[in-house]
């Protein structure tokens, strides 16, 4: 369950507001059983109006129809806006939402109260969702430290640029980006320059997702006899990656990922980019980034297949999606 701190924290952050005064819900005892369960039931006070924060306990996915159901539920006993708080949304599950204009916050992510009114989203937009994207450097980075095993809060930017091939001007640029989101602090200890994350993964990664893009930069099209050439240039990733790694069913043709200079280098060797696909081609992804940031895998790493495949309008892959959350290293 997220922390009620958190909670807090995000609305300060986000709204403005001085410490809200966080009491608990003294009419939750009037609800049945199961929404005790499954929430926990706070009351605070945002911009003059009067709302409960229902926090999903819940460690299983909830249903989006029992969310809406449940919540006009403690709507009706409150007499106010119940508002669903959770650490985490697929991007189909937040428009459904908003479509049924179903109060939710994601701390660290989006906020979407309907029953408070537009200047509170117009403020919203303009200081958070208005977030400028990391550099593909500063995303690799990012990724490569929070994906480390086992997690450590402090790290060497300049041992994961080397690792990834950088430059000292691209390792500098990628460690002011990272400062200026808030997704690390900088210290020197003696001549070594370190990053301090101040929150922990999953809320890291959370909260950086706005500023966060696909590494996918292009797709092309090759013909199906390279079996042997695309692995040893890049990672399985796409669909392929994602059936790897769940229940969902391989795709029509195979989906790769590598680096524009590996693909230029298989276009040296032999390789050439089909019109359209055919019957047994490749689907190859040129990344902006190397697609072999943890090592020893099959695949490419999770939270950068997330990131390719977040708004991919297929259910089904959704589903997929968040059944991968329960392969992330937190």
């Amino acid at each position: 369950m997220i922390p009620k701190s958190t909670v807090l924290h995000y609305l300060r952050e986000v709204l403005g507001l001085e410490a809200p005064d966080v009491k608990p819900w003294p009419r939750a005892k009037e609800l049945p059983y199961f929404l005790r369960d499954a929430f926990q039931f706070s009351e605070l006070e945002l911009l003059g109006r009067p709302v409960v924060l229902a926090i999903s306990r819940a460690k299983d996915k909830q249903s989006l129809s029992d969310i809406r159901t449940w919540l006009n539920k403690v709507m009706a006993v409150a007499g106010q806006p119940a508002v669903y708080v959770t650490d985490a949304l697929a991007s189909y599950e937040r428009r459904r939402l908003i479509e049924h204009k179903v109060p939710f916050i994601v701390p660290g992510n989006q906020l979407y109260l309907p029953d408070l009114g537009l200047d509170l989203r117009e403020y919203f937009r303009r200081h958070v969702v208005a977030v400028d994207a990391l550099s593909p450097s500063a995303q690799a980075m990012l990724i490569t430290a929070l994906l480390r095993q086992p997690w450590q809060a402090d790290w060497l930017p300049s041992k994961v640029a080397a690792d990834l091939g950088y430059t000292p001007m691209t390792l500098s640029r990628a460690v002011k980006e990272l400062t200026a989101a808030g997704l690390a602090t900088a210290y020197t200890v003696g001549r070594t320059r370190w990053l301090r994350m101040e929150l922990p993964p999953e809320q890291l990664w959370e909260r950086a997702k706005p500023a966060l893009r696909t590494p996918v930069r292009r797709v092309v099209w090759v013909e199906g006899g390279h079996q042997g050439l695309a692995p040893s240039h890049g990672r399985m990733a796409g669909v392929s990656a994602l059936a790897h790694h769940s229940m969902l069913a391989e795709p029509k043709w195979p989906v790769y990922a590598m680096t524009t200079a590996d693909w230029k280098a298989a276009v040296d060797a032999g390789v050439r980019e089909l019109p359209m696909p055919e019957d047994g081609a490749q689907e190859w992804q040129l990344w902006s980034y190397s697609p072999a940031l943890v090592p020893d895998s099959a695949t490419v790493d999770l939270l950068s297949l997330t990131l390719s495949l977040q708004d991919k309008a297929d259910d089904r892959v959704q589903l997929a999606l968040d059944e991968l959350k329960g392969q992330l290293p937190w």
